[in-house]
């Protein structure tokens, strides 16, 4: 079995420790704090606690490393997880700089290691059965793409709401389009606190002509994680708050010249109840002991990583377009 050390037992680090040890995989937590460790002690009286990391590198008896640390550690903690041999499950996003993530997969690659990133969205059941819809024709050729991911909180201190909410909707729709972006256009506004942004809309233009766009928000009256896919025969909707999948059999046709919407109801599409971040750590596990590149890997948090920094840059010049291809 697989020996798993979890570095970072906070907000997110901690489900993935429960996880892990629900899977009988846990071996380590590792958290500088008193109460992340005591948290640690609760989730899982029979996994060994830690502050020192290093110790946890040179642990020869782990196998992997996931890091559920602040993103301004991932490059650091990262690289020397490699070093030490270890395959690492790098929570979003896979870095900061984007050569910094160049580091991480490059490195992994020498080495051997497995690099797998924690988009975890992509593992829904929900968003597996959408694209198996896209894969088999039945929305048609895609034409538009919205992602909406509004909330009141948690508002952060050190990331603004663009890479704190928008990598798991910029991961999925680079997925269903199956391209990345020629260029990215994104505005936003920061209320709370000065240079971070409480609220962005992002725009992604594909070389196929298919359009897509991001609203993400933790300055918003109610919660709603929102995906809709338009396709030429049929329209999806993906609500995640109410755990729904929707087909529409509806498109718009053209009868003498003019533009006719033909209408249905949604169709309620199942898709297997099984916890996404369960099946995101089933994922890393089978990838450690397949050696099979992983869905989110090293190259696909990449590609998110570029998307995310010509956004920013778009959104520090106010909006104006960057192509995809500056960001290197």
């Amino acid at each position: 079995m697989t020996r798993v050390a979890v570095i970072g037992c906070g907000y997110w680090g901690k489900n993935l420790v429960r996880v892990f040890r629900q899977l009988g995989a846990l071996d380590t937590v590792c958290d500088p704090s008193e109460v992340g460790r005591a948290t640690a002690r609760q989730l899982a009286p029979d996994a060994r606690v830690t502050a020192d990391v290093d110790a946890v590198l040179t642990d020869p008896s782990i196998d992997a490393v996931v890091i559920a640390t602040p993103a301004e550690t991932h490059h650091r903690i990262a690289t020397a997880a490699v070093r030490a041999g270890k395959d690492v499950f790098v929570e979003k996003p896979l870095a900061l700089q984007y050569a910094d993530g160049v580091d991480i997969v490059q490195l992994a690659a020498e080495r051997q290691r497995i690099v797998f990133v924690g988009h975890v969205l992509e593992y829904h059941p929900a968003i597996v059965r959408l694209r198996q819809l896209i894969d088999q024709g039945e929305l048609g050729a895609l034409q538009y793409l919205y992602s909406n991911r509004l909330s009141f909180g948690k508002i952060r201190r050190e990331e603004n709401i663009l890479w704190s909410f928008a990598p798991h909707d910029i991961a999925v729709i680079l997925r269903l389009v199956g391209a990345a972006p020629t260029d990215v256009v994104s505005t936003g506004g920061a209320y709370l606190q000065a240079g971070i942004a409480d609220v962005t809309v992002t725009n992604l233009r594909f070389a196929s002509g298919v359009g897509a766009h991001i609203h993400v928000s933790w300055l918003h009256p109610y919660k709603e994680q929102r995906l809709v896919v338009i396709g030429t025969h049929k329209m999806a909707s993906f609500d995640d708050v109410n755990k729904q999948l929707l087909l529409y059999d509806q498109r718009v046709d053209w009868q003498d010249g003019n533009p006719v919407p033909i209408r249905s109801a949604g169709v309620a599409v199942p898709f297997a109840d099984d916890e996404p971040l369960r099946c995101e750590c089933v994922a890393f596990l089978d990838a450690i002991a397949t050696r099979v590149t992983p869905l989110t890997d090293g190259a696909s948090g990449l590609r998110v990583l570029q998307v995310l920094h010509a956004a920013s840059e778009s959104l520090r010049r106010g909006g104006t377009v960057v192509p995809l291809a500056d960001i290197l």
